[in-house]
């Protein structure tokens, strides 16, 4: 007959890979949401002051804007 060991966890490695996956998934989002905020501070810098005025900002409100993008 066989037997099989219930008492000690499965596989503990289960956990540590589990963490890793969740560090790198977590790394990438965080690149994610940084480039999408450099790309918005820089599409928005390029404009001019009277294209701002259009869309209701002004050059003092570009960080803001790309930093909002970051709560999302």
């Amino acid at each position: 007959m066989a037997a099989f060991d219930t008492t000690r966890p499965a596989y503990g490695s289960v956990l540590a890979v589990s963490r890793i996956s969740s560090f790198i998934a977590n790394t990438i989002a965080n690149v994610v949401t940084w480039n999408d905020a450099r790309v918005t501070r820089n599409a928005l810098a390029t404009l001019t002051d009277r294209e701002l005025d259009d869309i209701g900002l002004i050059r003092g409100d570009i960080d803001t804007v790309a930093q909002s993008n970051l709560i999302r």
